[in-house]
């Protein structure tokens, strides 16, 4: 009894971590996974871990909570940067759907519980299929486990305040921003040639209302181009999956000071 007691602290500092990044990690921290699943995940994945690994032994002092307070902000930063990436996918049905006028009608995520552009729900939601069918989950799942590696669990403090630290945020937002124009580009470069020669019939043709043509037009022509560029957009969609969890893999890098 007295050496369960023992490694008691070490296995609450892995639940910790594991239940911060249940809580930010792409598809498990979703509303519409029930609480009970989460927690029931987060309790048996760190008994894995637990009988994994060779942890040190701590006592329950004011470095013990300082070490609580850390393994929270490794997950739920690892986990955030990740979702963030992922999130690409909306900001790509956002600009789509400005362009097709569909921003006036913003649909809500079950995922997260926010309002989302139409466009960018039906992306993502598909986009999550294909996640979850080429085992990409795991990924997300093998990096929770290696973060033991590059974060070691006695680690008492975070370098938050290194150069290194913020240019890598930086940079990992910047690359949401560059994936989503990726995305995007088809279609909104269809569209702007459509605007284009809507612009060239109502200089030319002042008799054609351009407004009454022009929105059924992008929206069908919209439509059209989104189904033909389905297969590179999936193609994208598993490059933002190797970029976040090579994204994660650097913070942990950094914070672990590797």
């Amino acid at each position: 009894m007295a050496e369960i007691f023992e490694w008691f602290p070490a296995y609450m500092l892995i639940l910790v971590r594991l239940s911060a990044f249940f809580m930010t990690l792409p598809f498990f921290s979703y509303q519409n996974i029930p609480g009970q699943l989460k927690i029931g995940m987060a309790v048996f994945m760190s008994w894995i871990i637990f009988f994994t690994g060779d942890w040190p032994v701590f006592e329950v002092n004011y470095e013990f909570f300082l070490l609580i307070i850390k393994e929270a902000l490794v997950g739920l930063t690892v986990g955030l940067i990740a979702t963030i990436l992922l999130y690409a996918i909306q900001v790509a049905g956002g600009l789509i759907d400005l362009k097709l006028g569909f921003m006036i009608a913003n649909v809500i995520d079950p995922q997260t519980g926010a309002q989302s552009p139409l466009i960018g729900s039906y992306l993502y939601t598909f986009s999550l299929l294909f996640i979850l069918a080429s085992n990409a989950h795991h990924l997300l799942l093998d990096g929770v486990y290696y973060s033991y590696q590059f974060v070691p669990l006695d680690q008492l403090f975070l370098p938050f305040g290194e150069y290194a630290v913020i240019e890598h945020i930086i940079v990992s937002f910047n690359t949401m921003f560059i994936i989503a124009f990726q995305m995007s580009m088809p279609i909104v470069g269809s569209i702007f040639l459509v605007d284009v020669a809507l612009g060239m019939i109502a200089r030319t043709v002042p008799q054609v209302n351009v407004f009454v043509v022009g929105l059924p037009l992008k929206i069908f022509l919209g439509l059209i181009v989104m189904v033909l560029t389905m297969a590179p957009f999936f193609i994208l969609v598993q490059n933002l999956v190797e970029t976040l969890t090579l994204a994660m893999r650097t913070l942990m890098e950094l914070y672990g000071g590797v």
